[in-house]
């Protein structure tokens, strides 16, 4: 259940909302406007008074509800009227209008406006005009001339909304932290629908400017970025000269009076305010000195690898910083991915967008390897090849977000919790795409018979409790392949095999092979070892076992 704290100001605030509440709406998406409740419980009801012209019995409950309003003159306050949409999710079972009536009186408990047996309370009235909302219109000042007490409003009504839910058995949402992006109001959607939009303009320029900032180098390449997408961008200047911040628009999405509809950055999301946008920019900034060339999708892997081990051992400060640059991974993938992968990737950076902030300020400059080397993989396209790269990528991000996913919940950052669990459902769907045709291609190249049966003795003498799973697990050809290229390039395979193993537990991966192949894959492409360093690896190895490291996902 979700409410929404609005406030109307002017001498004409009650009447513009309650002509609203009992007209057609903005696309005739009221149905039978009526009362549910009152403050009176008596309150003329312009949509169930069939002997009266509507609108007078409109412009007599207008006068009703601001008469203690009237009576305060010029000392009036500037704000007069607290609107309050409270709306149920599509699931939940249909309320009648005692129900309602019901909770539009624990809502204006809840906030002050009045309080239960308060009978000076501020006078208040829920409209219902569709099957799964109500409106509540108060004025702001009571009947005994004073103000009400609501302090804090916002944050008690969603406390009584969730209280609300476990009474009524309704959907369960998350407790935020002020942290989540502005949600699009009725209004957005319907004029996106009658533009023909898939989505909000609000949703739209969400994820163009998101992008455009994960893309970006410098505040001269977004500004470029988002005009290649066809964003308008308008300048807040200070004094100076300076800019302070930025608005944006799509073409086409217009005002009433044809002027383009501008949304500023922090309207957006929190974290796409200009100085936001600019603070992250100076983390990967180009470097003055060169920068050892290598594969990005390498490099991307290793990042992300990573960040379970800054999750579990550094400070909050760096894990939020991981946890952003992560994002912006997730946010620049679709746009490198294959077709067929492209529509589950970009859902589960559209989910894990909220997972990416709380109220611990992140340390952007911890998380520079992993912005850096997905840019690269962004403007090199040619690095993309057989899809493997995304395959390790993702292999290693699954189980980033499953560690993501046990911090949010130990610090108690409930929306941030349940939107890496939704992500790990998307992203568990695209890897499951992507890895069928690459393991079918490593399959396709599997070595020797000979050749195998030395890899599956090795095998044997490492791992004798995953030995069996592993030789009988479909992915097994890709990984003898593997193995077989990374001998072929001078790696010690037993020695190769060894620091797969001692990367992470096998205990709980779903495909052990499948997630040992990726692991050999990387280490196979590194420099091989000279004969001196192969030796001393494999004493070491031999000498002592990997121990076993927490699994957060199966695989």
């Amino acid at each position: 259940m979700i409410p929404k704290i609005i406030l109307g100001k002017g001498p004409q605030a009650t009447r513009r909302t309650i002509g609203y509440l009992f007209g057609k709406g903005r696309a005739n998406e009221h149905i039978d406007p009526h009362l549910v409740a009152s403050w009176n419980d008596f309150a003329p009801d312009p949509g169930r008074s069939p002997h009266r012209d509507p609108k007078d019995v409109e412009a007599q409950l207008v006068a009703q509800l601001d008469q203690p309003v009237k009576m305060l003159g010029d000392k009036a306050p500037k704000y007069t009227v607290w609107h309050c949409p409270v709306r149920a999710a599509p699931e939940d079972p249909l309320l009648t209008d005692a129900q309602w009536a019901t909770i539009a009186r624990r809502i204006v408990a809840a906030a002050g406006i009045a309080p239960e047996g308060d009978t000076e309370a501020c006078r208040w009235v829920a409209v219902r005009h569709a099957d799964d909302h109500i409106h509540i219109a108060a004025t702001l000042v009571r009947q005994d001339g004073r103000r009400p007490q609501r302090d804090y409003d916002i944050r008690a009504v969603q406390r009584e909304a969730r209280q609300i839910e476990v009474d009524y058995g309704l959907r369960r949402l998350k407790p935020g932290d002020g942290t989540a992006a502005k949600r699009p109001n009725s209004k957005e959607h319907f004029k996106a629908k009658r533009l023909g939009q898939d989505a909000t303009s609000r949703e739209i320029l969400r994820l163009r400017v998101r992008r455009a900032s994960a893309a970006a180098s410098t505040e001269a390449e977004f500004f470029a970025l988002l005009e290649a997408t066809g964003v308008t961008v308008r300048l807040k200047l200070g004094p100076s000269g300076d800019a302070l911040g930025c608005n944006f628009a799509l073409p086409g999405d217009t005002n009433d009076k044809g002027e383009p509809v501008f949304y500023s950055g922090s309207t957006l999301a929190p974290d796409l305010s200009l100085p936001q946008i600019r603070r992250r920019l100076a983390t990967t900034s180009p470097e003055p000195v060169t920068v050892r060339p290598g594969n990005p999708w390498h490099q991307a892997t290793a990042a992300t690898e990573h960040i379970p081990h800054h999750l579990t051992h550094s400070s909050d400060e760096v894990a939020q910083g991981q946890l952003a640059a992560l994002g912006t991974a997730f946010d620049l993938l679709p746009l490198t991915a294959p077709a067929t992968v492209r529509p589950e990737l970009e859902r589960a950076a559209v989910a894990f967008e909220r997972a990416t902030r709380s109220r611990i300020a992140g340390d952007d400059a911890s998380a520079c390897a992993l912005r850096r080397s997905v840019q690269a993989i962004w403007k090199d396209p040619s690095r993309h090849g057989d899809s493997a790269g995304l395959a390790m990528l993702l292999d290693v991000a699954l189980t980033a977000v499953a560690y993501a996913m046990h911090w949010h919940r130990t610090r108690q950052h409930a929306q941030q919790q349940a939107a890496a669990e939704q992500t790990l459902i998307h992203l568990q769907a695209a890897y499951t795409q992507i890895t069928g045709p690459v393991l079918a291609g490593l399959a396709s190249r599997a070595p020797s018979p000979q050749t195998r049966r030395r890899y599956a003795h090795h095998l044997q003498q490492a791992v004798p409790e995953h030995a069996e799973r592993i030789l009988y697990d479909p992915a097994w050809d890709a990984l003898a392949t593997v193995l077989a290229k990374a001998e072929a390039a001078g790696h010690n395979p037993t020695a190769i095999l060894n620091r797969a193993l001692s990367q992470r537990t096998l205990d709980d991966a779903h495909s052990p092979a499948r997630a040992l192949t990726w692991r050999i894959r990387r280490l196979g492409d590194r420099h091989a070892p000279g004969p001196r360093a192969q030796a001393a690896n494999a004493h070491y190895v031999e000498g002592h076992p990997a121990a076993p490291r927490p699994q957060a996902r199966r695989r």
